[in-house]
């Protein structure tokens, strides 16, 4: 069976872990408009008056990418995977900044299962979400890894499991039994 050639960006996400700077300058056009997306499908979870807008968001991820100094990028599934994480971390820091006194005084509550279903609305409370993934992660690594590919990434069962290098039917068991856990802890920590 042959395996198809690197794409483009793929080969440019290579030469910048060999060292070469300069693949960042032909890199960006290519992986911009997916960045953007990326950071709308996460900005969508947030609440309506969220005041980070998605192109400050790929920009602030951005310069955390080219912060890294020694990138171990494998492909381009794996090089949005952590651009998707750091997003994250970005959304979580900017909500505990934005109001983490105040969590969740005037913004309805989403349960996890909307949630984990990639619901429309904007009301995710991304820091309650990001303290119970970070419970999981202490328990299960890989299915905590699972939900932020997932929910936070929007990537594929299928794309993570060429990320993490696993089955897609061990994706689907842990992404299962992740939304599980996460439901519970959070039902948990919202009667505290």
């Amino acid at each position: 069976m042959e395996h198809e050639p690197p794409s483009e960006v793929t080969q440019l996400l290579q030469v910048w872990r060999g060292g070469d700077r300069d693949a960042l300058d032909a890199l960006l056009p290519l992986v911009y408009k997916e960045l953007r997306r990326r950071a709308h499908f996460q900005l969508r979870n947030e609440r309506p008056n969220h005041t980070l807008q998605s192109a400050a968001l790929v920009h602030e991820a951005y310069l955390r990418l080219v912060g890294i100094s020694s990138p171990q990028w494998e492909s381009r599934t794996h090089f949005f995977a952590i651009a998707a994480q750091l997003m994250r971390q970005i959304l979580v820091d900017y909500a505990r900044r934005h109001g983490a006194a105040k969590r969740g005084a005037s913004v309805p509550k989403l349960s996890l299962d909307e949630g984990m279903m990639m619901s429309r609305r904007k009301d995710v409370d991304v820091v309650a979400l990001d303290d119970a993934l970070i419970g999981l992660a202490k328990i299960d690594p890989r299915q905590s890894r699972v939900v932020e590919l997932r929910f936070f990434a929007g990537l594929s069962l299928e794309q993570i499991s060429e990320v993490l290098e696993i089955a897609p039917a061990t994706v689907q068991r842990d992404w299962t039994a992740a939304r599980a856990w996460l439901h519970r802890e959070m039902s948990r920590n919202s009667r505290v």
